[in-house]
């Protein structure tokens, strides 16, 4: 039987550590600003959330979906801008996080078009340039 991306990392430690990794990265890396400004101070919770989310998703335990119901990524991204930069940033930081952890060759390859398609999936905006608001109108409140 083949192994699956979870069986691969290790399960639960190896999953847990990922994420971990992945925001680690974020927090580290200079070019990963613009995501990372998409995120508060604290990156507990969505540290957790990505865990939960890529145990079901590689193949371990569907954890996000028993905790939060439904899996669909574009509505929590849907507020954001998310275009070319900001899906390369993500990508950027996931690729980190593997070497960080010391994912196979064998997991990485399996995971690189997986992964591009969902970054692709959760990207928004066909520019990474946020547009300039126009200055008639006058924000209330």
């Amino acid at each position: 039987m083949a192994e699956n991306p979870y069986m691969l990392l290790g399960g639960e430690t190896g999953v847990r550590a990922l994420a971990n990794a992945f925001y680690d990265a974020m927090d580290e890396e200079q070019s990963a600003e613009k995501i990372r400004n998409m995120h508060g101070d604290n990156l507990s919770e969505i540290k957790e959330k990505l865990y939960e989310y890529l145990s079901g998703w590689m193949g371990g335990p569907p954890l996000y979906s028993q905790k939060h119901g439904t899996v669909c990524l574009t509505d929590p991204h849907a507020h954001y801008h998310i275009g070319p930069d900001e899906r390369d940033q993500w990508l950027m930081c996931m690729d980190k996080a593997l070497e960080k952890i010391d994912a196979s060759d064998e997991l990485k390859e399996m995971l690189h078009v997986p992964m591009r398609r969902l970054a692709n999936a959760v990207q928004n905006q066909e520019s990474s340039d946020i547009p300039d608001r126009d200055p008639s109108i006058i924000a209330v409140g």
